[in-house]
């Protein structure tokens, strides 16, 4: 699986070990977001350089997916879902990193460094990308989530 991967500065370490975790299981990181080193940078910025290379790649016959980290994935996950195409979760239990990808087609993982061990976001992390979207009465409900998209910018406009 192919992945991009992002975080502001409160979630830098986590980023780098998930990252190292991900090329250890046979992954491909494609990019990386946000700073390098404990600068600040703002997790809207992060999640929108994210998810507008993600959908940019999304014509590609490899599958990509998104994982953000910030201080407790809440705020990556509020601005990724601005994105019409993204689904995005905040989670922090393996069972929900399933069902957002099994239920839900989620394409955007985000975890909160600070409420979240090490091996915890491993484990999460893991059994999301384990898993697959199951298709069926859950494609129809997907298929609803981006209708939203499009009839939220028509109220909008």
């Amino acid at each position: 699986m192919r992945v991009y991967v992002g975080s502001d500065h409160g979630g830098i370490e986590m980023r780098e070990q998930l990252t190292a975790l991900l090329i250890e299981w046979g992954h491909e990181v494609l990019e990386t977001f946000g700073p390098q080193s404990g600068e600040s940078a703002d997790y809207p910025d992060v999640a929108f350089d994210l998810c507008r290379a993600l959908l940019a790649s999304e014509e590609s016959e490899v599958p990509a997916f998104g994982l953000l980290v910030c201080g407790t994935g809440q705020g990556m996950a509020i601005s990724a879902n601005k994105f019409p195409g993204i689904r995005a979760g905040a989670v922090s239990d393996a069972f929900s990193a399933k069902m957002i990808r099994e239920h839900n087609d989620a394409n955007v993982i985000c975890l909160g460094q600070r409420v979240l061990g090490s091996e915890l976001a491993a484990l999460i992390l893991r059994s999301y990308i384990e898993s697959t979207f199951a298709g069926g009465r859950h494609e129809t409900r997907v298929g609803k989530i981006n209708g939203i998209d499009e009839q939220a910018r028509l109220v909008s406009s």
